[in-house]
């Protein structure tokens, strides 16, 4: 049977973000002769076979986020009978932000194999195209929706060397981007990567102000963030202090106002807690 004949396994595909032309000739074949074909969405899984001239051979099963989990057992009966359990998402590379994980880690431990077609990833595509480094980078998926959460999620990012990619829906980028430019600076550079591979593809490149402006507009599409890293700057025990008091002043958290501090300044919150406890007793 070509790509998937053998003994059973799991093989996770990748699928087009949104150019069918990126599709290979291994993901039609997969496609085509896998016994089980395991589908974010099964309605977008038959829409891209047809959209590829490919008759989905196999048993197709939704396995989504809510499903994945109960749906584990089966598949991993199938591939123990000797079939190929397929893997797709609606877009890019199974298991990244998407469905996957729990089926590979479960057939990791049950010592089953498992396999990948490579291809589309929006992670990748947006970094080369970002302009910012590559040869460190950290994906960090989606940033928490609620404000609070938000900004101690970009204050713990405050500090990270490595180019930062992150996803985010386009209704709540403008917001994400004003709470980055807040507690990262609005200077800090970024590249937001807007409906790649696809007709209306466009990629803006600013500090967080410029891009928190622009975005403030309404933005469409499928969105990917890419986050210079922090440079590299000695902390001032004394500025970190009164950075961490003036935020208290305005009514944050003594140890929200830390945490975020500290990741920014490179120092380690006990070290800073501590040394604003005794700044308070001393009176300095």
């Amino acid at each position: 049977m070509g790509e998937t004949s053998g003994s059973g396994r799991l093989m996770l595909a990748a699928t087009p973000l949104g150019n069918l032309d990126d599709a290979s000739p291994r993901l039609r074949t997969a496609l085509a002769e896998a016994e089980v074909v395991a589908a974010e969405d099964t309605r977008r899984l038959r829409q891209l076979a047809a959209s590829l001239g490919v008759t989905v051979g196999g048993r197709v099963v939704s396995c989504y986020d809510a499903v994945e989990a109960s749906r584990v057992p089966a598949l991993l009966t199938a591939i123990r009978e000797g079939q190929t359990v397929l893997l797709v998402t609606d877009a890019g590379m199974p298991s990244v932000s998407d469905p996957g994980f729990r089926l590979v880690a479960a057939c990791v431990a049950a010592d089953l194999p498992v396999t990948c077609l490579p291809g589309p990833s929006a992670v990748i595509t947006a970094l080369a195209v970002s302009g910012l480094p590559s040869d460190r980078f950290t994906f960090e998926g989606f940033p928490p929706r609620k404000p609070g959460e938000r900004r101690r999620w970009f204050g713990e990012l405050a500090a990270e060397r490595r180019t930062v990619v992150f996803f985010e829906a386009p209704h709540r980028l403008a917001a994400t981007l004003a709470a980055a430019a807040e507690v990262l600076g609005g200077d800090r550079q970024a590249a937001v990567c807007r409906e790649l591979t696809k007709t209306y593809e466009e990629v803006r490149r600013g500090g967080l102000a410029e891009l928190s402006a622009w975005a403030a507009d309404g933005v469409r599409g499928e969105i990917t963030v890419v986050l210079a890293g922090a440079e590299a700057v000695a902390a001032d025990p004394a500025a970190l202090v009164a950075e961490v008091e003036s935020r208290v002043a305005e009514g944050e958290r003594l140890k929200d106002a830390v945490s975020v501090v500290a990741a920014a300044g490179g120092v380690g919150r006990k070290e800073l807690y501590d040394t604003v406890l005794r700044s308070r007793s001393t009176g300095g």
